[in-house]
């Protein structure tokens, strides 16, 4: 017998398992880095998908089946670029969006973007209630019960909580997104259609094809994620040791909410389009109509859905403006000061929940208002983008982590797009209100 190869063989196994024990170890420590530091970017992009967003996307599924589905693709790179860039400035210099445009392009740049961020947001926030009212209405409970316990509950989170804690409700938040994912089950779709119209275009001619498509983009990437995202990673304290755990937290929220749109648009495709009821023009409506099509689980799951998206969206929106203007004037904000620490900033979020969830009580006609937040937002989301692309290429400022030259290219087609994609929303929404795609 051989005892040189028997030993031999023995210590190649040997050497191969202590190979093995380190890659486990080394995929461990970095599963455990990710966990610790994802959050602001799965959050942020999921709450997009917020009550406007789902009435937008029931509009796109019913009103065109799915030949819109390749738009995604794009969104999703579109939407991975900017918060990125927010994710690494957030990272490097410690400081919040508000922060960086105050100390470098002064306090006029900075009052312009928290003036017009505390309104438009103020009418995004009312539509949140807005959306909590209309899910409610399914559920046959009346809105003067709902949006006054929504209102608590979500001011009563922030008030209370601490930073880990509001992040850990918001997450969980994040999950009950799935319930989209079962009403397209449910719907009973043609999966190859779906999947050829997601790879391969499917183009129309008519204007309103490409209102829809504006509506998708604008309704997607909002101008109040990037301060919420920053403010996240800061708060935080993500350093620059955590960068690739962070990029990676942005790169699986991106996915992770057009996945939920993809699902949105296929199972609204699938029985409203295809029979033929496309005139919905609300979340709500699309819910109702869903039960003699896929069954009332089908809609309830949906009007959860919307409820869930109402209720996160209503607590991340007044996050995000307080963030905005306590930064912006050197006031503290963050969750996990305490309300004498940071009186503004409670003080301000209180403001938004209130004044949002009172107008939506006191009245039904919140058109005006939802027009005013379209345009709001296509004036302040291309301003906010140029600000962040001048930032995020200052070397003196972000050092060796500036974008690359691909990487700005990239961006910079992104910002022009949707510049374009902007104008046309709050064109379109100023002068033709009724073919306006958003709600």
């Amino acid at each position: 017998m051989n005892w040189g190869i028997i030993t031999g063989s023995l210590e190649g196994l040997r050497t191969r398992g202590t190979s093995l024990q380190q890659r486990i170890r080394g995929l461990r420590r970095r599963l455990t880095l990710l966990l610790a530091v994802v959050g602001p970017g799965l959050i942020t992009s999921n709450v997009d998908n917020d009550a406007g967003g789902i009435t937008t996307y029931t509009q796109a599924g019913s009103h065109y089946g799915y030949a819109l589905l390749w738009s995604l693709i794009p969104m999703t790179i579109a939407l991975y670029v900017t918060e990125e860039m927010c994710a690494r400035m957030g990272v490097i210099t410690g400081k919040g969006l508000s922060d960086l445009i105050r100390e470098e392009f002064g306090f006029r740049s900075t009052f312009f973007v928290m003036i017009t961020g505390f309104f438009v947001d103020l009418a995004n926030v009312v539509a949140e209630f807005a959306g909590v009212a209309e899910a409610m209405r399914i559920f046959h409970v009346s809105k003067f019960i709902a949006v006054p316990v929504a209102a608590f509950l979500v001011w009563i989170l922030v008030l209370r909580g601490t930073y880990r804690q509001v992040e850990i409700v918001f997450l969980v938040a994040c999950g009950f997104y799935v319930t989209y994912v079962a009403s397209a089950f449910l719907a009973k779709p043609d999966w190859l259609l779906a999947a050829r119209d997601t790879v391969f275009p499917s183009i129309h001619a008519d204007s309103g094809y490409w209102l829809m498509l504006t509506g998708l983009v604008g309704t997607t990437i909002a101008p109040w994620q990037f301060f919420y995202l920053q403010a996240g990673f800061v708060e935080k304290k993500v350093g620059p040791r955590q960068y690739p755990q962070a990029r990676a937290d942005v790169l699986i929220g991106s996915i992770s909410c057009m996945v939920i749109v993809f699902f949105i648009i296929v199972c609204t495709a699938a029985t409203l389009y295809a029979s033929g009821l496309r005139d919905i023009n609300t979340a709500e409506g699309a819910a109702k109509a869903l039960v003699p099509l896929a069954g009332k689980w089908a809609a309830y799951l949906f009007a959860f859905g919307l409820l869930n998206a109402s209720v996160f969206a209503a607590s991340i929106l007044p996050l995000s403006t307080a963030h905005v203007i306590c930064e912006g004037l050197g006031f503290e904000a963050g969750v996990d000061h305490k309300l004498k620490e940071a009186p503004i900033f409670y003080w301000l979020y209180t403001v938004l929940i209130v004044v949002g969830a009172g107008v939506v009580l006191f009245t039904d006609k919140l058109w005006t208002i939802l027009i005013f937040s379209q345009v709001g937002n296509g004036i302040w989301l291309p301003v906010v983008i140029i600000f962040i692309l001048l930032l995020v290429n200052r070397r003196d400022l972000m050092g060796d982590y500036v974008n690359t030259l691909t990487f700005n290219i990239v961006a910079w087609v992104t910002a022009i797009a949707m510049i374009g994609l902007t104008v046309v929303v709050a064109y379109t929404s100023l002068f033709s209100p009724g073919s306006s795609p958003a709600p």
